[in-house]
């Protein structure tokens, strides 16, 4: 891709984590397209995707170690890996709150540290330029729903994990955080399946507004340190950090009205809240 004014060519050895997921495979065929080599991580490996458990240390060193090896050097890494399973915030770590903190924070901080050594050693063969991290976050990071309380730690905790590697790996690492809205991806299939599924609570977004953001982050000269997908996601954005105190009681209200009004009935997991809002017990979903 021809640089211009505002972009730079996008680097050429990269290792996308997620690689076999709904913005993974995109993203690594787009930049394919683009000249780049790619190696991927994933649960399920592939044609140039490593089989990989991103809560095994071991595993993920030796996977990134081939990664490099494979490519000849790494110049970015591109964080998507992550679940999505609902839990309650009061409710027990283990095992589900745990696994979603396990795979979508500590999962990124284990394959960034695997890869941090490749990332800085390349800069000479980059012209002095710095690496690239891209931390794919979520609106759930600053925009509190119920049931996602560990999903929401996890994305939170992502952004504060790359402000301290920024802080600390700034002189070597460019660091970026994208925080995309909702997107039709499998990742809700697990809310979907008890009856706490996102669509229509959070803006809508598609999968292309986040691809294509990542490859501009990518590509940029001066890559944003936080950016969203979407102009209104960057409203967003700004809205949900500098606004809080305004945007959280707007979203309690609306969670206790939609209580109210059934939404969550049928969901066991949301049964303790349902009588907490509305004084009432939500009827069991029928298993006919």
């Amino acid at each position: 891709m021809a640089a211009t004014a505002a972009s730079a060519p996008t680097p050429a050895r990269v290792l996308v984590t997620g690689a076999a997921g709904g913005f993974g495979a995109p993203t690594s065929m787009r930049l394919r397209e683009r000249g780049a080599q790619v190696v991927g991580l994933d649960v399920a490996g592939g044609d140039d995707v490593l089989a990989c458990d991103i809560t095994d240390t071991a595993a993920v060193e030796a996977a990134v170690a081939e990664a490099v090896q494979r490519l000849g050097g790494l110049d970015a890494v591109v964080h998507y890996a992550g679940i999505g399973t609902p839990n309650d915030a009061g409710g027990p770590l283990e095992p589900d709150a745990l696994r979603v903190i396990d795979v979508n924070l500590l999962g990124a901080w284990r394959v960034t540290a695997a890869a941090l050594p490749a990332l800085t050693a390349s800069r000479a063969e980059r012209g002095g330029a710095r690496g690239r991290a891209v931390f794919v976050s979520s609106e759930l990071a600053y925009l509190t729903l119920p049931f996602v309380s560990a999903y929401s730690v996890a994305k939170r905790g992502m952004a504060a994990y790359a402000d301290a590697l920024r802080l600390e790996y700034g002189t070597e690492l460019q660091v970026s955080t994208v925080y995309p809205g909702y997107v039709r991806t499998p990742i809700h299939a697990a809310g979907a399946e008890v009856g706490l599924a996102l669509e229509g609570q959070v803006r809508r977004e598609e999968v292309e507004d986040v691809v294509g953001t990542v490859l501009r982050v990518l590509a940029s000269r001066r890559p944003p340190r936080d950016t969203a997908c979407t102009r209104a996601g960057n409203l967003e954005l700004w809205a949900g950090r500098h606004l809080p105190g305004v945007v959280g009681p707007a979203v309690a209200r609306r969670i206790h009205s939609q209580a109210a009004a059934g939404r969550f009935d049928g969901s066991p997991l949301a049964a303790g809240l349902v009588a907490r809002l509305t004084g009432r017990r939500a009827p069991e979903r029928s298993t006919r």
